[in-house]
């Protein structure tokens, strides 16, 4: 996609966002922990990361790519506003917790633009640069299977679950969730999050959320509309108002919770994203560490 300008032919890219987390995880607990380094410390993730890199880059040849990676798991911002986000989740195991700075170093040898924060999560270090990107007039690609990322999507940004293969637009996103991207905060409002442990309105469930959300356009809409929702159609239909009102601070804070910042402290645009290829003069000592062998030959794209 371009645009012309005083005769100068401008080329809008697309923007190639990574949540890194899922992948490196993934690799952690599918891959055999004998993969090790040269030191025989466990580099299974790290390894199974650097192959999900290669392939994403060979499959899709990205122009501008950028990966972001989660160091705020206790440290979120979010943990201020409430103490018990994310707190059933299990800190990562020290083998894994050990692997993740290389995970980074492999991303930057081969060329990627890392973003890390101690504040904020990967999922608002994309949120920031999908929003830059867009105001650009680029077209993004996010690439993650968190849902949360779906309210990101739009004519112009596409979510997509490169393990399974699938790809959300407008249309998919619907189909999945029940919902338009743009509500996705919303039902999670509702229905809450297990995974993040966002609370949501008790007694409220995916579908419920669902339908009042067809019947209203967001949760400001519903809490205005309280006393219509004894007319629906839905099984319980008052006693789901009754929960809406006793559980209305929760609500608020919920759609708090799910909303991605915009304002991450991400520095760079998206000019900076442009992706030159592999460093051989970093790849080698890396791999050379992480006991890497021929993996190094399916890296097709080097700096000149």
């Amino acid at each position: 996609m371009g645009f012309r300008f005083s005769g100068i032919f401008f080329y809008m890219s697309t923007v190639h966002l990574i949540d890194a987390s899922p992948y490196i995880f993934r690799a952690y607990f599918s891959l055999p922990s004998s993969i090790t380094d040269a030191d025989g410390g466990e580099a299974h993730a790290v390894y199974g990361f650097t192959t999900f890199l290669l392939k994403y880059i060979d499959d899709e040849d990205p122009t501008h790519v950028a990966v972001a990676f989660d160091e705020s798991l206790t440290t979120s911002f979010r943990n201020e506003i409430y103490p018990d986000y994310k707190a059933q989740r299990e800190l990562p195991p020290p083998e894994l917790e050990a692997q993740l700075a290389s995970c980074q170093d492999v991303a930057r040898a081969l060329g990627m633009v890392t973003l890390v924060s101690d504040r904020y999560e990967a999922d608002d270090l994309v949120g920031t640069l999908c929003r830059r990107a867009e105001e650009a007039g680029h077209d993004v690609v996010i690439v993650s299977p968190d849902k949360d990322l779906a309210q990101f999507v739009g004519e112009s940004v596409q979510l997509y679950d490169f393990a399974r293969g699938n790809r959300y637009g407008i249309k998919e996103t619907r189909e999945k969730f029940g919902v338009n991207p743009g509500q996705i905060i919303d039902w999670i409002a509702l229905a809450g999050d297990s995974v993040d442990n966002i609370p949501g309105v008790r007694g409220i469930g995916p579908k419920t959320a669902v339908v009042l959300l067809e019947e209203f356009e967001n949760l400001d809409a519903i809490y205005k509309g309280l006393d219509r929702i004894p007319e629906l159609s839905v099984r319980g239909a008052a006693g789901i108002r009754d929960r809406l009102e006793k559980e209305r601070e929760m609500a608020f804070l919920s759609r708090e919770l799910a909303t991605i910042a915009l304002d991450a402290p991400v520095e760079e645009d998206v000019e900076a994203l442009l992706f030159h290829g592999a460093d051989k003069g970093e790849i080698d000592p890396l791999f050379d560490r992480l006991g890497f062998g021929r993996i190094r030959e399916r890296i097709s794209h080097w700096c000149s």
